[in-house]
């Protein structure tokens, strides 16, 4: 149930902010036009270590780079909200969620088919948690269930191709004022805080991976294969280390550069010191 006037079941209306993010939206209405891209080289040392710590023992579902970079990321927007906002119909809004959305292959061929995977984050998540709604998520997406997504996507795909013009149409008339109904949106990616893909687990470099008009994502994160790279200390000394490089890709509109260099800021930090991701995703973070 709405709120207030103007609110969306999705978002609230932000009234109160400054005039230039008050007429931005009406200058620059496409989230398309307004893509700012930033990349990120990070050091995966601590990581490994992280990660050799946490699977010690572990039998089952192994903790992997992917799940922390999820956990990271959930966190960085929760304790970063300006990140958490969306420019829908020419309107800025609040989300009234934290969530990260990704693509599983059902298999690694040409024809493997693809689903969808939805994480709707709590406060008191951590990597912990996120491991296992992750393997929850997976688990089902490998399987023979289709997502509710998908199973609509499979729907509209059998309409009639002279309706399918009207139908779309009509959704994106939806979509623009946050009414499609939920059961087609309910893991659709680009209903999240943000997106994230894996291109280094098809051995892909990072690279820009744009926004979409559709839905209301503010941030896409692109991780790269990870590989050796030269870092350089104070001195100018070369060392070696395994990496990633990342790609983000945020809508400009929905904050300053000033804003967005200490949201990269905290991403590093907590990616430099990854025994941060199992406090819960609200407790602050000195960066």
């Amino acid at each position: 149930m709405l709120k207030r006037w103007g609110d969306r079941k999705d978002g609230t209306y932000l009234k109160k902010i400054d005039s230039m993010h008050t007429i931005m939206p009406l200058m620059y209405p496409n989230r398309c036009d307004n893509e700012a891209f930033l990349t990120e080289r990070i050091d995966l040392t601590n990581i490994n270590a992280f990660l050799e710590r946490k699977n010690a023992g572990n039998t089952e579902y192994a903790y992997n780079l992917f799940q922390i970079m999820v956990t990271a990321l959930l966190k960085v927007i929760t304790l970063r909200p300006k990140m958490n906002r969306f420019i829908a119909n020419k309107t800025i809004y609040q989300r009234n969620e934290v969530s990260a959305a990704f693509t599983v292959k059902k298999e690694f061929s040409d024809d493997g088919g693809e689903a969808l995977a939805f994480i709707h984050a709590k406060d008191s998540d951590n990597i912990n948690t996120i491991h296992d709604e992750i393997f929850r998520q997976v688990s089902f997406c490998r399987s023979e269930e289709k997502d509710p997504s998908t199973a609509a996507m499979d729907v509209i795909q059998k309409t009639p191709r002279m309706l399918i013009q009207l139908v779309g149409g009509f959704a994106r008339f939806l979509d623009r004022h946050g009414w499609m109904p939920q059961s087609v949106i309910a893991t659709d990616p680009y209903y999240a805080s943000a997106v994230l893909t894996n291109l280094g687990s098809i051995q892909l470099h990072t690279g820009y991976h744009h926004l979409t008009n559709w839905g209301t994502t503010s941030v896409f994160c692109v991780i790269g294969e990870r590989k050796k790279r030269p870092f350089y200390d104070d001195e100018g000394n070369v060392s070696m280390r395994d990496s990633i490089d990342l790609g983000l890709t945020i809508d400009e509109r929905i904050a300053d550069g000033y804003y967005y260099s200490k949201t990269v800021r905290l991403l590093r930090k907590l990616l430099e010191n990854p025994e941060l991701l199992e406090q819960p995703l609200n407790e602050k973070v000195d960066f």
